[in-house]
């Protein structure tokens, strides 16, 4: 028994001293990216993750220098293409924050390609455009959710199944 609760102690000694010592961060979004261009990075994403068809969605974007600083101010415009036509524009705007969240509704299924420019920004000359793919939700990305939970439930059972007699015939003597 104090073997066991040694080895426990020291792994929890050895979590808390990696968790100290290696930085967090936060969640990726699957339906983001971003890119680094012109000394500006440009980052985007929707929310929700997986846009679904005519319903109400944003874009979340932010605009960082070469030193990863937000900008305070930019004129930014986004136009949507879709099987190389374009069926959607954002005319410029003039942001007076690093982040810009738009109000969309995508109208076709499937990968858009989402281009950014970014107008008239120090140090550059004319437009810096940015490129995307984002997506809609479409069936097969239930079907890809809905498979991998159903695989993490069955390993859980299964691990459930094979380990619980085992650690309840201990309790019991």
């Amino acid at each position: 028994m104090t073997k066991l609760r040694s080895t426990l102690l020291i792994l929890v000694i050895i979590i808390s001293v990696t968790s100290a010592v290696n930085s967090a961060y936060a969640h990726s979004l699957f339906n983001s990216a971003e890119e680094f261009y012109g000394g500006y990075r440009v980052q985007v994403a929707t929310t929700p993750e997986f846009p679904q068809l005519n319903e109400p969605s944003q874009f979340l974007v932010r605009v960082t220098d070469a030193d990863f600083e937000e900008v305070d101010s930019f004129t930014m415009g986004i136009r949507v293409f879709y099987n190389e036509q374009q069926v959607n524009a954002i005319p410029p705007t003039t942001i007076e924050d690093a982040h810009w969240d738009i109000d969309y509704v995508w109208k076709k299924p499937g990968n858009h390609i989402v281009y950014i420019d970014l107008y008239d920004m120090e140090g550059t000359k004319g437009t810096l455009t940015y490129s995307f793919n984002m997506g809609t939700q479409s069936p097969f990305g239930i079907i890809f959710i809905v498979a991998i939970t159903i695989g993490a439930l069955t390993f859980a059972v299964i691990m459930g199944y094979i380990y619980l007699p085992k650690i309840f015939k201990k309790i019991r003597s």
